[in-house]
């Protein structure tokens, strides 16, 4: 039976209803928000994840996770794949160079190399605590070993040895 919360229940009947899971894994729990997708302009759609809320683009896959939910979906990812899987390619540099605007405070988000493995970029609001990620990241980030970089080393010296 699906926890309260992850599921829309009827007005009218009362009745729990499970939509089904995309690709991903995600479940749309309703209507399209007034947030638009950062990278398709569309409305985001509140979606379900592992029993963690946020908001979801239906066109390109996209997710906007606050920080928590982020953390949260990333440790029960991990702790259900059972161990890393084949190390992921490094991500493309020219990923850094695109400019997204923070979907709630219309700031320019922050793109970075994720440092806690996956090897992807993600762009973040730090002052909004919202992380975007595209189609599949969360699910690479989830599949990767926490290898936090120690102090003045980051990925690209893991990948070159």
């Amino acid at each position: 039976m699906p926890e309260e919360g992850d599921s829309p229940i009827c007005d009218y009947c009362g009745t729990v209803s499970l939509p089904e899971k995309d690709e991903d894994g995600v479940r749309i729990l309703g209507e399209p928000s007034a947030t638009e997708c950062p990278v398709c302009h569309v409305p985001l759609a509140p979606a379900s994840l592992l029993h963690q809320r946020f908001l979801y683009c239906t066109r390109c896959r996209g997710s906007l996770i606050p920080m928590p939910v982020f953390v949260a979906l990333v440790e029960e990812l991990r702790a259900r794949s059972g161990g890393a899987a084949l190390p992921p390619h490094p991500p493309d540099p020219c990923e850094l160079q695109r400019a997204l605007r923070c979907p709630q405070c219309g700031a320019a988000m922050d793109t970075h190399y994720y440092e806690g493995g996956g090897n992807v970029v993600i762009d973040d609001c730090s002052r909004c605590e919202l992380n975007w990620l595209d189609a599949g990241e969360l699910q690479t980030i989830g599949r990767a070993a926490d290898h936090s970089p120690t102090e003045g080393q980051d990925w690209r010296e893991e990948t070159e040895a």
